[in-house]
C-alpha cells in the first residue's frame, strides 16, 4: 500500500520571492484580497481531514503536513527520489510507492511546488544524462494528487484543476490518487528560472481598468508576432486557457497542455476609417503556436504581468519554452 503525504503550502514562506513565484503572495498573487487570503491558507482545514480519512480509510499510511518554506518543501519532495545513480544525479523514482497529494488555494500555491521539484530535479547542462528526452530539460517529475481547498465553489472556478477536469471532491481526489492513471501534461520553463503550468498574460492597465499599449518584441519560434514597432494591449502565453479571453475578445484559439507547443497572441489596436470618414479601432489578434516564445519589451516604463495568477513586471527579454509532458497529476 502507499504512503501518501497530504502537504498544505503556509501562508508565511521565508524565501524572499518565493512564496509562489512574487513575494509573499502565498495564495495567488496579490489579486487575491487580505481575507481570502487568511481564509483559504490557513483555515481551511476540511477538505484536508476529509482527504485524509478517505486515503487512510483504503489502507493508505497518511502523514499531514504543511510547508513554511522552500525548504520544507524540498524535504517532502526528497521522497519522491529514486536510488542513486552512477552519474550522480538526484532522479524520481518512477517506482515510488510514495504519493503526493498537495491541498492548494490556488493555482499559483501548486506552481509553487512545480518550481521546487523542477529545481531539484533539472540537471545542469553540462551533466546532461543521456537518458533524458532530447525535446527536455528535465525527467518526468512525479505525478501530484491536487485537492482544491474551495471545492464548494468549483463551478464558478477556471483555476487549472477545472480546466482538466480533476475532481475537487476530497474522496474523489483520494481515489483518483489510489486508483487512478498518471495524466501527463506540458509545462512551461522560463529563463528567470521559474515555471509555467497555464499561462501568463503581459500588459498594463490604467486606474480605471483601461488597458494601456505597452510595446515590444515577440517572437515564437520564426514568427514574429510584434517587432516591436506596434501599441499592443496585451500578449497572452497559453499552455492552458486560464488568458485565452480578454473581456470579449478571444485571444488563444485552442491551447492545449498536453500537445507539447505553447499558443501565444498579441492584441493590436487597429485605427480604420469608415466609408464617411468616422475613425474606428478595432482589435486585430495575431496567433502563433510553436516549442517557445520570446518576449523583450521596448519601453522603459517595466511591463506588469499575471503568470499563472501571480503579478510580476519584466524589464528585460524574457523566453519560455515547452517541456512535453514533464509533469504529471492523478486522475481517474
Amino acid at each position: 500500500m502507499y504512503d501518501v503525504v497530504l502537504l498544505t503550502l503556509g501562508a508565511e514562506r521565508d524565501a524572499p520571492g518565493a512564496g509562489c513565484g512574487s513575494g509573499d503572495a502565498c495564495c495567488g498573487g496579490a489579486t487575491e484580497a487580505a481575507h481570502a487570503r487568511d481564509e483559504r491558507c490557513e483555515t481551511p482545514r476540511v477538505p484536508v481531514l476529509a482527504c485524509s480519512d478517505a486515503l487512510t480509510a483504503r489502507g493508505a499510511r497518511v502523514e499531514t503536513l504543511t510547508a513554511r518554506s522552500d525548504a520544507e518543501i524540498d524535504e517532502v519532495l526528497a521522497r519522491l527520489d529514486g536510488p542513486p545513480r552512477p552519474d550522480g544525479l538526484t532522479w524520481p523514482d518512477p517506482d515510488s510507492k510514495t504519493r503526493l497529494v498537495l491541498a492548494v488555494a490556488g493555482d499559483a500555491q501548486l506552481r509553487a511546488v512545480l518550481r521546487r521539484l523542477v529545481r531539484r530535479y533539472a540537471p545542469p547542462p553540462s551533466r546532461r544524462p543521456a537518458d533524458l528526452a532530447d525535446n527536455r530539460t528535465v525527467p518526468d517529475l512525479p505525478p501530484i494528487g491536487v485537492l482544491p481547498l474551495d471545492p464548494a465553489r468549483s463551478a464558478a472556478r477556471s483555476d487549472l484543476a477545472a480546466q482538466l477536469g480533476l475532481p475537487r471532491d476530497p474522496a474523489a481526489v483520494a481515489a483518483a490518487v489510489l486508483d487512478g492513471a498518471a495524466r501527463r501534461l506540458d509545462l512551461l520553463r522560463n529563463d528567470g528560472g521559474s515555471v509555467t503550468m497555464d499561462g501568463a498574460l503581459l500588459g498594463a492597465a490604467a486606474e480605471d481598468g483601461r488597458p494601456l499599449h505597452w510595446r515590444g518584441r515577440v517572437e515564437v519560434d520564426d514568427v514574429i508576432l510584434s517587432a516591436g514597432d506596434d501599441p499592443l494591449l496585451a500578449c497572452a502565453i497559453g499552455n492552458a486557457g486560464r488568458y485565452a479571453r480578454l473581456d470579449d475578445v478571444t485571444l488563444l484559439a485552442a491551447p492545449d497542455p498536453t500537445d507539447g507547443l505553447v499558443e501565444v497572441a498579441v492584441a493590436v489596436p487597429v485605427v480604420t476609417r469608415s466609408r464617411f470618414g468616422r475613425r474606428r479601432i478595432r482589435l486585430e489578434v495575431r496567433r502563433a503556436r510553436g516549442r517557445a516564445v520570446s518576449v523583450l519589451p521596448r519601453d522603459a516604463a517595466p511591463l506588469p504581468y499575471l503568470d499563472d495568477g501571480v503579478q510580476g513586471q519584466l524589464t528585460r527579454k524574457r523566453s519560455w519554452w515547452t517541456e512535453p509532458g514533464a509533469w504529471a497529476v492523478w486522475q481517474v
